[in-house]
Parts: structure tokens; sequence; C-alpha cells
């Protein structure tokens, strides 16, 4: 199975306030959107960030050839225990999923 990361245009993460992070997937043909869309569970992802997959939102975005998660960071930005300020190592774990 491939990697989400040479399928994609790109995947990006960010904040989305200091209570929520972004992940962006910009596939960029919809060809790889229709294959990301249906290959990549919100079961899947909410695992792999080990979050509740009920507070995992998803966007499909086919106008746009996007597919977008937001979830709960697991710390408050900036907080002592905050360990990703801008949240932008979230999206190196999506780009290492396998897509079926």
């Amino acid at each position: 199975m491939p990697e989400l990361g040479s399928i994609v245009e790109k995947v990006r993460s960010k904040n989305a306030g200091p209570f929520w992070l972004t992940v962006d997937i910009f596939c960029g043909s919809m060809e790889a959107f229709e294959r990301v869309s249906k290959g990549v569970s919100t079961e899947r992802v909410a695992t792999l960030f080990q979050t509740d997959a009920a507070q995992l939102k998803r966007f499909d975005i086919p106008s746009l050839n996007v597919v977008k998660f937001s979830l709960p960071r697991p710390q408050v930005q900036g907080t002592r225990f905050d360990r990703d300020m801008h949240g932008a190592a979230w999206g190196a774990l999506v780009e290492e999923m396998d897509v079926n």
C-alpha cells in the first residue's frame, strides 16, 4: 500500500486557535481526492492522533480536491505541556499513513 504523501500534492497541519488543530490534505486531482476520500477513514485518523473519533471533524471538499480534519489539541497551545505550539508536526503523521 502506498503512503498518503506519495499520492497527494501536500499535507499541512496548523493551529485552528488555541484549542484546535487542522490537517489539510491537498490531493491535487479528482482521482487522488477520490482515492484519499475512500481510503482514509475518520476512525484511522482518530487512532493515529490518539483521540476519540467522535471529536474528530472531517470535511471532504471535492471542488478543491481537499480532505480536512480538525481535532481538539491534546494540550492548550502555549502551555508548558504543549510540544508543538504551531501544530506543524501533525501533518507528517498523516503523510506516512498507508492508503487502501
